[in-house]
Formats: C-alpha cells, sequence, structure tokens
C-alpha cells in the first residue's frame, strides 16, 4: 500500500471524489459560474476523474473566457496555439489571447506581445506588441518589462 502526505493511497475513494468534484462543477457551471466551467474544462482536458475530451475542455474553458473568467481564456488560446483537442488556428489564438489581456491576465497581455512582435498569425505590429508588453509589465511580469524596453530602445 503506498503512502503520500500521510494519507493512504486509496484509488475507489479518489474516483468517487473526482465523480463529486464533476457533478459538483457542472452544477455551478450550468449556474454560470465561469471559474467552474475553466475546473470542469480541466478536468475534462486530462480526465480526471472523467473521461478525457479536449474538445469539451476547449468548450467549458470558452464558457468560462465568456463569462469572465481570464484563465480560460488563456488556455483556450494555448489549445488553438498547439491545436490540442481542437483546430490549430492562430487568429482564435490572438483573439482569446486578447479576451484575456482585456481581464487582466498578465500572461496572455505577454504572449499577445509575442505575437505582434514576431508576426505569428498576425500582421506584425511592434508599436502594439509594446502596448501588450507594457500592460503585462505594469501587471508585474519581468519579461514584459523587458520586452517592453527593448521594443523602446528600439524606437517604438
Amino acid at each position: 500500500m503506498r503512502m503520500e502526505w500521510g494519507v493512504k493511497q486509496d484509488k475507489i475513494k479518489a474516483a468517487e471524489l473526482f465523480k463529486e468534484a464533476v457533478e459538483f462543477f457542472q452544477k455551478r457551471c450550468d449556474g454560470a459560474e465561469a471559474e467552474s466551467c475553466v475546473n470542469l474544462g480541466e478536468m475534462y482536458e486530462e480526465g480526471y476523474g472523467i473521461k478525457q475530451d479536449k474538445f469539451k475542455a476547449a468548450e467549458l474553458y470558452k464558457k468560462g473566457c465568456e463569462g469572465g473568467d481570464t484563465k480560460g481564456c488563456f488556455i483556450l488560446a494555448v489549445m488553438y496555439k498547439f491545436g490540442r483537442g481542437i483546430k490549430q488556428d492562430k487568429l482564435k489564438t490572438a483573439e482569446f489571447y486578447q479576451k484575456g489581456c482585456d481581464g487582466g491576465d498578465l500572461a496572455s497581455c505577454w504572449f499577445l506581445g509575442l505575437k505582434y512582435k514576431s508576426g505569428s498569425g498576425i500582421k506584425q505590429d511592434k508599436k502594439r506588441a509594446k502596448i501588450f508588453f507594457g500592460k503585462a509589465c505594469d501587471m508585474g511580469h519581468e519579461a514584459g518589462c523587458d520586452n517592453y524596453r527593448i521594443l523602446n530602445e528600439e524606437g517604438y
């Protein structure tokens, strides 16, 4: 019998708890609680207590994002970026980074800045990149500050 964190491993109990969590988050997501949609999305994406379904996870992240949960926006952008469970789409990647950034997610701002800096899937625009790096910097993202400084030194 394996022990972790001072608790005896019990797969049956774990399965019961995961099932309860799925039901809990589903009920709250159905009630338009955005964070619960994102939490349920993570359970579907990873297969925690439920059959893994990345497409369903993406739907739940979108619902969470549209409900104001910026984590859902960021995760959905990453899914579109890499085609994880959904078709790869660089424009959708930028769209959901934008939604996350608009909601105050610093990682979304920084990654959107990178997209504008490189022109990856969107028209390259270093002035816009600088704006998003600045937003990330203002939220405490050190790399955002570095990117902002570099673009500023380059005259953007």
